[in-house]
């Protein structure tokens, strides 16, 4: 079993083809998927998708790219997030990389996401970029360790890593794993406790080799465990077990479904 921990099925790239899309998951052996929330205007549509579709779950977050969005505060995050089908608070964090003023408004997003985290109690899904230093200030000063999550498609080095994990952070792999130049991330992912590994896709983005480049999708994280085996010398059949079963430790309540 496989399951991927992060993707954008309501993105345009794919939404024209859920039907294929679920076909290829099944086919490829990955059995659940959670999509990602990246504003509350287009939560509804996400939050569908998880209705409609047992192997399929959601998250409720603003993206830290997006600033002309409504910003909810704790209360209104931690309310949408109680729905049944909706298991992390997030897609939420520091991206320097389109910010790169480093705005304070950005800081303040990610703080409201990690309250509305705790009062739920619901992981957080974090996306870091050219902000690792930051992003684990605020998830320390927070109190963010009492609920955990996810460091979403990691791209920083052991050090960072070390850091999240001791957050109670689990550290998920995406595409960027399979390429040739992430020397830093595949060290990570030799390094990693086997018990706090994740996959994922990010698709529509980031498709692994050998279809870097194009349009990626959930049946696509199969290469992500492969190279990860790969790279930690062990059968594929344990990467896929063991992320499997980290999927179901931070998310107990998807366990029946995607198992039976």
């Amino acid at each position: 079993m496989l399951i991927d921990s992060h993707c954008h099925l309501d993105f345009p790239d794919l939404s024209g083809q859920l039907p294929q899309v679920l076909e290829a998951m099944r086919q490829n052996g990955v059995r659940g998927a959670v999509c990602i929330g990246v504003n509350l205007e287009d939560f509804p549509r996400v939050l569908a998708l998880a209705e409609q579709h047992a192997c399929l779950f959601a998250s409720v977050g603003l993206h830290p790219e997006y600033d002309k969005v409504e910003e909810p505060d704790a209360a209104r995050l931690s309310e949408l997030s109680r729905h049944p089908k909706v298991i992390a608070i997030g897609e939420t964090g520091l991206d320097y990389h389109w910010h790169k003023d480093r705005p304070e408004w950005q800081r303040q997003r990610f703080r409201t996401h990690i309250r509305a985290a705790i009062a739920a109690q619901k992981p957080l899904v974090i996306h870091t970029r050219e902000a690792a230093e930051d992003t684990l200030a605020i998830l320390k000063a927070e109190g963010a360790a009492r609920v955990g999550g996810i460091m979403h498609c990691f791209s920083e080095n052991w050090d960072v890593a070390q850091q999240a994990l001791a957050l109670g952070f689990y550290i998920s792999f995406s595409g960027i794993v399979t390429f040739r130049n992430a020397a830093a991330v595949k060290e990570v992912a030799r390094r990693a406790p086997l018990n706090r590994i994740l996959i994922e896709t990010d698709s529509p983005y980031l498709a692994p080799m050998p279809y870097r480049g194009k349009p990626n999708q959930p049946a696509y994280v199969r290469f992500v465990a492969e190279e990860i085996a790969r790279l930690r010398e062990m059968d594929f059949a344990a990467v896929a077990e063991a992320s499997s079963e980290n999927f179901f430790s931070l998310f107990p309540e998807t366990r029946e479904a995607l198992s039976s």
